[in-house]
């Protein structure tokens, strides 16, 4: 069991981290270091896997100068979940991470009617050594896409490559590029969407809007060409939020088309499209372990690209 421990400064700061006295210890811990979220941080909290000064403690504990704050890590479990044979689309892979371009229809993570066929179930066959994260055994997939949106994942194959491309995701040094069909005459050339985003506050499974509460994001957008019924855009968002590109565009009033949680009401020239239309295009990271910069591409897959075609002759390009 990894165990790390913590000394407050009297000045309340870390190694001149403005991390700071007087924060609760899940943010407190949460800020300090990049190998953890705040989640996990809280669930190892709940389980007395933190003290400070030698005795367990809340999340919502003040952290004080002069604090000393043990954090244990323990060995991760073994997923209860089989390998299975699936063909995955690798776009690079080396010793610390793979790139993985998912098919539309796929699940990311195991979850209640979905215990196999998902991306974990393939990656536990194709990697043989596995990064434990949050206390679980299991491909240390480092970001999420959506069942029905395709494109580039990016996983990690040891504790230093998650740790490394996590700490780029919380500091916005990963640039992303995804592709979108949205219903609409998208009228800006060019702008971008900055509303807060957070659980609707009565459909629990959606995530909305909210000036009241959500979490800052941020989504710049280009159009890349108009149709009658729908415009084709590029998006680069500059956080990454639950469901942010999908919200964003739906508060811009140009859901994605086939988008049945944010999409509203769909009539037949929608529907024909058999998924939401959204693609993760583009990655550019550095590589976790040498620092050189690294650029991962998606080509538009078949059918968002067959869509289009089928609409060509009446499209117009900016």
């Amino acid at each position: 069991m990894q165990e790390i421990t913590y000394k407050v400064d009297p000045d309340g700061t870390k190694t001149g981290a403005k991390t700071g006295a007087k924060k609760r210890i899940d943010l407190f811990l949460s800020n300090i270091q990049n190998e953890i979220s705040r989640s996990q941080v809280q669930r190892l909290i709940e389980q007395e896997y933190v003290s400070v000064n030698g005795e367990p403690v809340r999340a919502k504990y003040k952290v004080k100068a002069g604090d000393v704050i043990q954090l244990r890590m323990p060995e991760p479990t073994p997923l209860d979940l089989s390998a299975e044979p699936i063909p995955l689309n690798i776009v690079f892979e080396d010793e610390c991470m793979v790139v993985v371009d998912k098919p539309p229809g796929m699940v990311v993570h195991p979850a209640p009617g979905h215990s196999t066929g998902t991306l974990v179930n393939a990656l536990l066959h194709h990697c043989r050594d596995l990064s434990g994260i949050g206390g679980v055994e299991r491909p240390g997939i480092v970001h999420r896409l959506d069942k029905d949106t395709s494109g580039l994942v990016l996983v990690a194959k040891s504790e230093m490559a998650h740790r490394s491309l996590a700490r780029q995701f919380k500091q916005r040094e990963i640039k992303k590029v995804y592709l979108a069909l949205v219903r609409g005459n998208v009228l800006q050339d060019q702008g971008v969407i900055d509303l807060a985003i957070g659980r609707h506050k009565v459909h629990r499974k959606k995530m909305a809007a909210r000036p009241d509460g959500g979490r800052s994001a941020t989504t710049a957008f280009e159009v890349i060409a108009r149709y009658p019924h729908f415009s084709y855009l590029r998006l680069f968002p500059k956080t990454g939020r639950t469901h942010q590109i999908r919200v964003h565009v739906a508060e811009m009033g140009h859901p994605i088309l086939s988008d049945k949680t944010y999409g509203g009401k769909l009539d037949a020239k929608y529907m024909k499209m058999p998924r939401q239309a959204l693609h993760a295009h583009q990655l550019e990271i550095k590589h976790p372990i040498s620092g050189e910069p690294k650029k991962f591409i998606s080509p538009l897959p078949q059918d968002l690209d067959f869509y289009l075609k089928s609409h060509q002759s009446l499209g117009k390009n900016r």
